[in-house]
């Protein structure tokens, strides 16, 4: 392995966990991943150039840079997209140690960073993720200290006003999803409607080519109950879930046979005792990547 090859491959889940939270999708990550080698071995390998001081320096500007310009081309692609858009769901077995890529964060905080402009989601991502300072992260994106703290301010209480701080714990998240998968699997509406939250709300992601619950997202108890028990949402006969980490939650992974079916993961209320948002990937193309422990 040469030192290009050697100092990129060091660097590359830090990268892969940048980009990705700032895009969402693995394949559009990997994409830029592959740009930013490029440069980066290019400019290694010029007869020219004079010597990268600080590699990592380099490559995050690089990634972050790369997946900027890249947000465009994926916007075209939501306007046509059916449905509720969810992230491609990162799924490791429930006892792993999902290393640095534990920096993803979580399904819930993805879908409300979809709501910043590219920019203020770039510098929420550095500072509030990865603990760059306001100075660090305008000499990455080419801004100003100032513009940056005023973007950042933006971020943060865009972020604040949609998402609660209190995290259940790991344990009563893992607990809570078992008992919703049991309520949904054995049909029974009278526990499924004492675990959901009076507005909880219900993202299903099929991107038009797999079981999904409509156009929006679907809000209320009552709806969602009926919904997910006799409803489109309804898993089909033979499920077997599997219990895993999605984006650092507890999360279960439905399958059919060998093949995925779903990726559910669950937001709880700061009591931990009801369900106040169920986001549940179907679309194919999301679990392409998704595999059976063992």
């Amino acid at each position: 392995m040469d030192e290009a090859t050697e100092v990129f491959t060091d660097h590359r889940e830090l990268l892969f966990s940048m980009v990705y939270n700032l895009l969402g999708t693995v394949t559009d990550t990997e994409d830029v991943l592959q740009e930013t080698w490029l440069a980066w071995s290019g400019r290694h390998r010029s007869a020219e150039a004079g010597p990268i001081l600080h590699p990592r320096a380099y490559l995050v500007r690089t990634a972050v840079n790369t997946a900027l310009a890249r947000r465009t081309e994926i916007s075209r692609r939501r306007e046509s997209y059916f449905g509720p858009w969810l992230p491609e769901p990162l799924v490791a077995p429930a006892e792993e140690d999902p290393g640095e890529r534990a920096e993803a964060v979580s399904i819930a905080l993805l879908v409300v960073l979809e709501t910043l402009t590219p920019l203020e989601r770039a510098v929420f991502v550095l500072h509030e993720v990865f603990g760059y300072s306001h100075p660090e992260t305008a000499e990455i994106l080419g801004r100003t200290p100032a513009a940056v703290r005023q973007l950042a301010h933006r971020a943060r209480e865009h972020v604040r006003a949609r998402r609660p701080r209190y995290r259940a714990d790991p344990a009563v998240r893992r607990q809570a999803t078992e008992r919703f998968a049991a309520a949904v699997g054995g049909g029974n509406l009278d526990a499924l409607l004492q675990l959901l939250a009076p507005d909880v709300t219900l993202w299903a992601d099929g991107g038009g080519k797999a079981t999904a619950a409509g156009a929006r997202p679907v809000h209320g108890r009552e709806q969602i109950a009926r919904l997910l028990i006799g409803g489109s949402t309804r898993a089909p006969q033979g499920i077997r879930v599997q219990w895993a980490t999605t984006n650092g939650d507890p999360s279960a992974v439905l399958f059919v046979g060998t093949a995925p079916f779903a990726v559910l993961v669950l937001d709880l209320s700061a009591d931990g005792e009801q369900v106040t948002d169920i986001y549940f990937v179907t679309n194919p193309d999301k679990l392409a990547r998704v595999g059976e422990e063992g």
